[in-house]
């Protein structure tokens, strides 16, 4: 007689991890061998441990193999599935030195494609996803104020977060320009790309082929390098260098770039837009 073991949380695993499926098969299920019973009732009361183990093990895994995915018939091989982003904690916290910017952008496209108006609370940073909420916290006077992230920069070095001209009117930010602020995700973006990656930005060009030229070079050296344009009253050409799957192994890339140009700065790779 054949006796299949196994628990409901093998099984939930084996169907969100294929890898761990293959790994434990042999282990999903074992031989026993049931010596011949001598009293009817015992050989019953074994029978009935035995349909109560079976569902729970190799039957229910046979089962899922045979049970279609919404959209798949029953025999479709299931798509590799793609890499989940980071999601961004709420409560994350950074310090550091903020400014603002204004009329140069004002009217003209973000990075997320939305038009930027420096009178909406707001700001860029460079890594965080587009539509990240964020309480920034002006550490010379304690005044506050909530913005939205829908732009990349600065692009200066020493200063990690742009606010809108009405952000940083808020908190007091408006006269000295820039200011120590702290800030604090509240609210993280149901919506970010299942594929995250992140690159070493190396310059930026008012003439495309000066950005175009120096894009060929570290393609070549590299294997992936694009641009990316910073609208503006003179728009910037972005030399992004590296396709790579988190801000650690981007910052290995960005010592190594450093080396050759100081002004190099770690920055999320956002969907091209036309």
């Amino acid at each position: 007689m054949l006796i299949c073991f196994g628990s409901r949380n093998e099984v939930s695993r084996v169907i969100f991890i294929d890898a761990i499926m293959m790994a434990n098969e042999n282990r999903v299920c074992g031989r026993a061998r049931i010596p011949a019973m001598t009293s009817r009732a015992f050989f019953v009361a074994a029978l009935t441990a035995l349909v109560a183990i079976a569902p729970s093990g190799c039957a229910r895994r046979h089962r899922s193999k045979t049970i279609a995915r919404a959209g798949q018939p029953p025999n479709a091989t299931p798509k590799q599935r793609a890499r989940p982003a980071s999601p961004v904690p709420v409560g994350y916290t950074e310090q550091g030195i903020a400014s603002w910017y204004g009329v140069p952008y004002h009217g003209r496209p973000a990075a997320d494609g939305e038009i930027y108006d420096m009178e909406k609370l707001v700001a860029a940073h460079r890594l965080l996803p587009f539509n990240t909420w964020l309480k920034v916290t002006n550490l010379a006077n304690g005044e506050t104020v909530n913005v939205r992230v829908i732009d990349r920069g600065p692009f200066v070095r020493g200063r990690f977060l742009d606010l809108s001209k009405a952000a940083a009117r808020t908190i007091g930010l408006l006269g000295p320009g820039i200011g120590e602020v702290r800030v604090e995700v509240i609210a993280a973006p149901k919506d970010i790309p299942v594929n995250d990656f992140f690159a070493v930005q190396t310059g930026a060009f008012a003439n495309r082929e000066s950005a175009e030229s120096l894009r060929l070079k570290y393609a070549e050296r590299f294997g992936n390098a694009q641009l990316a344009l910073k609208q503006g009253a003179s728009p910037l050409w972005r030399v992004l260098v590296g396709k790579e799957p988190s801000i650690e192994a981007a910052q290995q890339l960005a010592i190594v770039l450093a080396a050759e140009n100081r002004n190099v700065f770690v920055v999320r790779l956002d969907e091209s837009r036309p």
